[in-house]
C-alpha cells in the first residue's frame, strides 16, 4: 500500500472543549428505537445473549431496503466514551518554528498555547480537558471495547449508554500496537451487547453500517460498503478494513457492523486532508481485535508469540537463485539466540508454513507468530537446499523479549524502559524499528510516552520518535542517555541537543537539562 501522510492520517477521536458542544451529544435514545425493542435489548442481556439482526431480514439481500431494522436491533450496545485529563498548556494559539521571535514576543505576554512563563513570569497553569470517542459493549456484566487512544491519559473515563445511562469506567488493558482498549463498568443491570464477526468473510462490496458519536453530535449511524481488504497503516499487526461509511472524530472506537449485527470492525482512523470523512475510513479487523481483547480480558496485557528470527521477503531475484517455485514466503537472515536457533532454524532458510497456514511474505508471517499462544509447539515448515524441513518451535513471548512485559518480564538488551526528562524510553529494538517504519539497523531510544506537563511536550516530542543522538554522541541505553545529562550538567549547560526521527525523518531539539532547585 502507498505511503500515507501523516497531516492525512487522522485518529478519529474528538475534542470536546475545542469543538463546544458539552452534552449536545446526549444519546437520545427514546428517539431512535422502540420501546418493544429496548425490552428484547435487555431480554437479551438477562439472558447473556448478544444483540443481532433479524437472519430472515438478511438472507439472500443484495442491497437493503432500509439499515432502521439492524440499527434498531444494535444500537443498545453502543456507547459514548468521555474521558478528562490535565494538559499542560490550551490550545490554538499560533504556531510559529522553533526559535522564532513571534514565539518570544507571543510567549511572554502570556498567549494562548504559547509554552513558557506568562506575565510576571507565571507559567500557564495546567487545564482540564474533555475528550469525545465511542464504543461497545461485548459482554452482559459490562466489558467495553474501544481504540487504546480514545482513553490514553485520562484521568477520568465516563460511559454514556444509549438508555442515557451514565457509568464511569476502568481500563482493564489496552494495546498500543493494535489502538485497542479494554474498558469495565459495574452495572447492576445486565447490559446489552455484540459479538464479534468474522472478517476474513467480509468481501470487498459488502454493506456495513457504522454507529457512533461522531463530532459529540450523539448517537449517529452511516452505511457504505467495505472499499478493501487487508490495509496496512503503520504498525506491524495493521489489518484494515477500508469502508467508504462516513466516519468522523467522535467515532473512533466505535463499531462497524455487518447485515448480520456482528462487529467486523472498529472504526479507527480516516484518510482526510481537511479533518473530515471523504469517504475513505480504516476500522481494525475484528479477527485482529478479538484476539487482542480475549488477553487483555484474561491477563490484562498482550502475550504475542516470538518466533526469535530476523527476516526479508523473498524477491523473485532471490527465489529463482534458491530455486524456488514462486517468491513466497519470508527469508531468514538472522537467528539470534530464541526459540527458532532452539529448533535448529538457521540463517538462509526460507519459511514458507507456520502453524499449518501458508507464509504469503514477512508481514502475514509476523501477523501469524504474535496470533498464536505463546508457550505452545508449532510447526514451522522452512526451504532448505531446495528441499522441505519441518521444524517444531517453542514460541516465546514478544513483550519479554523485546522488554515491555508485565511484571516478571526480562528486560531488553540495554535496559527496560525508564522514565528521563518527562519521557519514558525504551531501547530501539530490531523488531520494534519493523514496527515502526524503520531500518532495523537503526540505534537508539524510542519514545514510548510523554509527559503532558514536560519540557519535552512543549518542545513537541510524542510517543513513536526515536532518539539516535544526545549531546551530538550517539545513544542506545537509557544509561548512555543520563550520561550525556550528567556530562551537559557538568559542563554548566542548561539545555543538550537531541537528534530526534520521526517517520525516518531527522530533527534536532533543544532540551532543557538543569536540575531544578
Amino acid at each position: 500500500m502507498k505511503a500515507l501522510l501523516p497531516r492525512h492520517l487522522l485518529t478519529v477521536s474528538a475534542i470536546a472543549l475545542t469543538l463546544g458542544l458539552g452534552q449536545a451529544g446526549a444519546q437520545q435514545a427514546g428517539q431512535d428505537i422502540s420501546p418493544e425493542a429496548s425490552q428484547q435489548a435487555q431480554e437479551a442481556a438477562n439472558n447473556n445473549e448478544p444483540l443481532s439482526a433479524n437472519p430472515d431480514a438478511t438472507a439472500g439481500q443484495v442491497m437493503p431496503g432500509s439499515f432502521a431494522d439492524l440499527v434498531e436491533q444494535v444500537a443498545p450496545a453502543v456507547v459514548n466514551i468521555t474521558t478528562t485529563s490535565v494538559i499542560s498548556q490550551p490550545t490554538g494559539g499560533p504556531s510559529f518554528p522553533e526559535g522564532s521571535p513571534f514565539s518570544d514576543l507571543f510567549r511572554d505576554f502570556g498567549f494562548p498555547g504559547m509554552p513558557g512563563p506568562g506575565p510576571g513570569g507565571r507559567g500557564i497553569p495546567p487545564q482540564r480537558s474533555n475528550a469525545l470517542g465511542s464504543g461497545f459493549v461485548i459482554s452482559a456484566d459490562g466489558f467495553i471495547v474501544t481504540n487504546n487512544h480514545v482513553i490514553d491519559g485520562a484521568d477520568e473515563i465516563e460511559i454514556e449508554f444509549y438508555s442515557g445511562k451514565r457509568l464511569p469506567a476502568t481500563v482493564v488493558g489496552r494495546d498500543p500496537n493494535t489502538d485497542v482498549a479494554l474498558l469495565k463498568v459495574d452495572s447492576e443491570d445486565a447490559l446489552p451487547f455484540v459479538k464479534f464477526g468474522d472478517s476474513d468473510s467480509a468481501r470487498v462490496g459488502d454493506w456495513v453500517l457504522a454507529l457512533g458519536n461522531p463530532l459529540g453530535q450523539g448517537f449517529s449511524a452511516s452505511s457504505g460498503i467495505v472499499s478493501a481488504r487487508n490495509r496496512e497503516l503503520s504498525g506491524t499487526y495493521d489489518d484494515y478494513l477500508q469502508t467508504d461509511a462516513a466516519i468522523n472524530r467522535g467515532n473512533s472506537g466505535g463499531p462497524l457492523f455487518n447485515l448480520q449485527g456482528e462487529v467486523i470492525g472498529v472504526n479507527t482512523a480516516i484518510l482526510s486532508p481537511n479533518g473530515g470523512s471523504i469517504g475513505i475510513g480504516f476500522s481494525m479487523a475484528s479477527n485482529v481485535v478479538s484476539t487482542v481483547v480475549h488477553q487483555l480480558r484474561e491477563f490484562g496485557e498482550t502475550r504475542r508469540g516470538w518466533l526469535g528470527v530476523k527476516i526479508q521477503d523473498v524477491t523473485p531475484d532471490m527465489a529463482e537463485a534458491l530455486g524456488l517455485a514462486s517468491e513466497k514466503g519470508a527469508m531468514v537472515t538472522d537467528v539470534p539466540d530464541g526459540p527458532a536457533k532452539d529448533a535448529g532454524m538457521r540463517a538462509g532458510d526460507v519459511i514458507t508454513s507456520f502453524d499449518g497456514g501458508e507464509v504469503q511474505d514477512t508481514r502475514s508471517l509476523v501477523r501469524r507468530v504474535a496470533e498464536a499462544p505463546s508457550g505452545e509447539a508449532v510447526e514451522v515448515v522452512v526451504m532448505r537446499d531446495g528441499n522441505p524441513e519441518v521444524l517444531s518451535v517453542t514460541l516465546g513471548r514478544r513483550e519479554l523479549a523485546e522488554g515491555t512485559g508485565g511484571e516478571g518480564g526480562a528486560p531488553a538488551e540495554g535496559g527496560g524502559s525508564s522514565d528521563v526528562l518527562g519521557m519514558t524510553l525504551a531501547p530501539l529494538t530490531p523488531e520494534l524499528a519493523m514496527e515502526l517504519g524503520v531500518s532495523r539497523d537503526m540505534r537508539g531510544l524510542v519514545v514510548n510516552e510523554v509527559d503532558p506537563a514536560s519540557a519535552a511536550a512543549e518542545k513537541g516530542l510524542a510517543a513513536g520518535d526515536i532518539i539516535t543522538e544526545a549531546g551530538q554522541q550517539p545513544v542506545t541505553t537509557v544509561a548512555e542517555l543520563n550520561a550525556r545529562i550528567d556530562e551537559a550538567r557538568e559542563a554548566g549547560r542548561k539545555s543538550m541537543l537531541v537528534l530526534i526521527r520521526r517517520a525516518g525523518e531527522p530533527r534536532f531539539v533543544a532540551l532543557p537539562v538543569a536540575e531544578e532547585e
